[in-house]
């Protein structure tokens, strides 16, 4: 069983930047690909970034260029590293994860992931 709990968010200006971390507990190991999701309030969840096994990174469309998803291995931790925020970016952020297939295998469909953090709260003003 993996337990994920997510911190570091918070309420910051336009313009500014934030790290998320999730830690990971039981038995959680680099086999894991993982994500992070964001959902802001009356809207669909939204993928934010993913990282393989291996450590190769994508990210959606709408963060492209300042959001950087990184994991620590050692410690068990994935970080979304969020720069140039802007108030779309509010929502709650979830990280995610699951045994990966094999170490190359992307996951983008919040579907096929089987561990969920409670999320944490990211509220950017104007």
């Amino acid at each position: 069983q993996v337990q994920l709990v997510e911190s570091g968010g918070g309420l910051v200006q336009a313009g500014e930047s934030l790290r998320l971390s999730c830690a990971a507990s039981g038995s959680m190991s680099s086999a894991y690909a993982m994500g992070w999701y964001r959902q802001a309030l009356g809207k669909e969840r939204e993928f934010v970034a993913s990282i393989t096994s291996s450590g190769v990174t994508n990210s959606g469309d709408s963060v492209k260029g300042r959001f950087t998803i990184s994991r620590d291995n050692a410690k068990n931790t994935l970080y979304l590293q969020m720069n140039s925020l802007k108030p779309e970016d509010t929502a709650v952020y979830y990280c995610a994860a699951v045994r990966a297939k094999y170490r190359s295998r992307r996951y983008e469909d919040p579907d096929e992931y089987d561990y969920w953090g409670q999320g944490t709260q990211v509220t950017v003003s104007s």
